[in-house]
């Protein structure tokens, strides 16, 4: 690659960069009256509590093992 092209790669990046960097300063916090919506059952990371449960149960029941549902790795690969 010859020198005017990595210049305005370098360039464009630059450009891409400062662009992205600006959209995040337009972030607002969030409104107390908006938090009632956020602390809804369906807004949380985890979804549906008996689909977890079923979830970990089939884990636990194909790995021999209970709990670190977190944590990638262990057991022998096999599905």
């Amino acid at each position: 690659m010859n020198p005017r092209h990595r210049f305005w790669i370098s360039r464009v990046l630059l450009i891409l960069m400062v662009f992205s960097l600006s959209a995040c300063a337009g972030i607002q916090p969030v409104q107390p009256w908006e938090k009632g919506i956020l602390a809804k059952p369906e807004m949380t990371f985890d979804g549906d509590k008996l689909d977890n449960n079923f979830t970990e149960h089939i884990y636990s029941s194909k790995e021999a093992a209970s709990g670190g549902a977190g944590v990638g790795g262990g057991g022998c690969g096999c599905n």
